[in-house]
């Protein structure tokens, strides 16, 4: 088994990628299909598709480690040669150097996905757990996730929400099904409130809802924002402002790999007004921080700046 992620040997800290094939799919099943096509047209770039091993190549070239994920959906599966949840938890064990598996439970699978998630965390030691909302069909406070929450909670993990606006079914009729309202930030402040402990991370820049998150996320000790999805030089000046003070501690290096890859998120970063003392705290520390990879404490630092 790979030796287990140094953060000191480490450039950068993604906090949200995505692989969309299983090591048994055939190698172009997943890069075909509709899901992929729509959301490599929505993000300008081509349809990619990557198995954990290929995922944990592409970042060991790049000195980076990876948080990765499926999205588990109950009724219909987002992609046919998606992996599932439990072989990324054991490809990750053998890419440990740069691979921090999180799973995913559709709320709706009820007491079957409580049993799943516990089943992840024990059996195959997922480091957190990835929610859509809007893919999912849910609003994060809905009580009758609240038994999922329970057992992340219990465990100590984090749990990651998509907010905003999605690329997944845009485009296509209908939007492909996905309701927008679902993944507004402000619906995760109830659950900051019930679920103190658990850590939260608010998944990309928020649009059409970029001040509930920071207000979220500046009210709520345990609740962070990752910058995942978006091009830095699409980042409201209100988000900049944010990262550079306020939640300077809070703020996560994130790409949504592959839609848009390390190179041009950093490269597109440079040419925003982040302030170079905060970038380290972003691209690593924050992230090492609150997975608990530095040994230190997980929780949210200082808040003091203005």
């Amino acid at each position: 088994m790979t030796a287990l992620i140094d953060p000191a040997k480490l450039d950068a800290i993604d906090v949200h990628t995505h692989v969309h094939r299983s090591v048994n799919a055939p190698p172009a099943s997943a890069a075909d299909g509709e899901h992929l096509t729509a959301m490599a047209a929505y993000f300008k770039t081509k349809a990619a598709a990557f198995t954990v091993d290929e995922l944990a190549a592409h970042y060991r070239e790049r000195n980076m480690a990876a948080v990765t994920f499926t999205i588990d959906v109950a009724d219909r599966p987002l992609e046919a040669a998606a992996p599932t949840s439990e072989e990324i938890a054991e490809r990750a064990r053998e890419n440990a150097d740069v691979i921090i598996p999180f799973g995913s439970v559709d709320p709706a699978r009820g007491a079957e996905g409580v049993a799943m998630a516990r089943r992840l965390i024990s059996d195959y030691g997922v480091r957190g757990f990835k929610f859509h909302p809007s893919a999912q069909d849910f609003y994060p406070n809905d009580r009758a996730a609240y038994r999922l929450y329970e057992v992340i909670a219990e465990a100590g993990l984090p749990a990651l929400f998509h907010t905003g606006q999605t690329g997944a079914g845009a485009g296509t009729r209908g939007g492909g099904g996905i309701r927008l309202a679902y993944s507004n930030p402000i619906y995760l402040d109830d659950v900051a409130v019930d679920f103190p402990d658990m850590p939260i991370i608010l998944a990309h820049p928020s649009f059409p809802w970029q001040e509930e998150a920071l207000s979220v996320a500046t009210h709520k000790p345990q609740v962070y924002i990752d910058l995942s999805g978006w091009s830095p030089k699409y980042f409201p000046p209100i988000l900049i402002q944010y990262a550079n003070t306020l939640l300077k501690d809070k703020v996560l290096f994130g790409t949504d790999f592959p839609v848009l890859t390390p190179e041009r998120w950093m490269s597109d970063l440079e040419k925003i007004g982040i302030r170079d003392e905060v970038k380290p705290g972003i691209f690593k520390h924050n992230a090492a921080r609150l997975l608990g990879l530095d040994g230190g404490d997980t929780g949210a630092g200082t808040e003091s700046d203005t």
